[in-house]
């Protein structure tokens, strides 16, 4: 293979430059806008050797050394004992960064595919049982924030498949409490794209370790999503920016969700709803007598 001419190797290394100082900001900002940690916080960073959690703990290394608080960072790994998992590879990268870490070890693959008819989507079962290990790993060793590796694209692709498979206005949140009240989830990466966090972890040379489950399901509703996606960015550049910050920017009165914006109190030329509603009850008696 031929070597990039000088010119274009520095060019490329000042871009790569900008992409991770962008990346920075992006994260520094997200943990700001949402007061993601706090002073004294335990933070488990949930590595699962992809390239989001690889980039989410090694900035997060980054920016605890200017940090105007004090927090500690664990990196936790689930291996759920998926064949040909290169079980050294987390491990030796983590001792070499002298970052404290845990192994949980799981059996979930196995479960997973005794459990899922063949052709069936794997994530929704595998996601439950990795949620419920981490938390309960979370809840014994005293950690105060769980942080998660979904970054933009991940939000924007689980709005529309909510939208269109399950009729809800709804993503995944910058932050979180758990169904249980137990614990408080973080997404610093919320403001971070795709191919930007790509870029980044090929430059840091992460060593990035494939998902034998959904990394192998190419039909997945997500997929499908995450290439209608691609596709509008590349004929609309933008536009995948412009729908996050519509998930930011709601205007509930704007919309039809009665239990979240109260419309029954809207009375025009000043009738109130308990009017409307003897108005209704006045009509339906006189309905019943005739």
């Amino acid at each position: 293979m031929n070597a990039l001419p000088a010119a274009d190797l520095r060019k490329r290394e000042h871009e790569t430059a900008r992409v991770a100082k962008r990346l920075r900001h992006q994260i520094g900002r997200a943990i700001a806008d949402f007061n993601m940690i706090e002073d004294g916080d335990k933070v488990m960073v949930c590595l699962s050797g992809g390239k989001d959690s690889w980039t989410l703990l090694d900035i997060l290394l980054s920016l605890r050394a200017k940090a105007p608080v004090r927090f500690e960072l664990v990196a936790v790994n689930l291996d759920q004992k998926q064949p040909d998992f290169p079980e050294h590879v987390i491990p030796d990268y983590l001792k070499s960064r002298g970052v404290p870490y845990h192994v949980l070890e799981q059996d979930t693959y196995s479960v997973v595919k005794r459990v899922i008819p063949e052709g069936k989507t794997l994530c929704s079962l595998c996601s439950r049982l990795r949620r419920g290990a981490l938390y309960a790993f979370a809840e014994k060793e005293g950690f105060t924030k769980i942080a998660l590796g979904h970054h933009r694209d991940d939000i924007l692709a689980t709005f529309l498949l909510n939208l269109f498979y399950q009729g809800m206005l709804k993503a995944m949140p910058p932050k979180l409490r758990s169904d249980d009240g137990k614990h408080i989830v973080i997404r610093p990466l919320a403001y971070c794209r795709e191919d930007e966090i790509a870029r980044y972890a090929a430059w840091r040379g992460f060593p990035i370790i494939p998902c034998n489950l959904c990394g192998s399901q190419e039909n997945l509703q997500r997929k499908q999503v995450r290439r209608m996606l691609d596709q509008w960015e590349r004929e609309h550049p933008g536009r995948s920016e412009i729908m996050f910050r519509a998930l930011m920017n709601v205007a509930p009165s704007q919309l039809a969700d009665a239990k979240l914006f109260d419309f029954a109190s809207l009375g025009a030329r000043g009738a109130t709803s308990a009017d409307v509603h003897a108005w209704l009850r006045d009509t339906s008696a006189v309905s019943d007598e005739s």
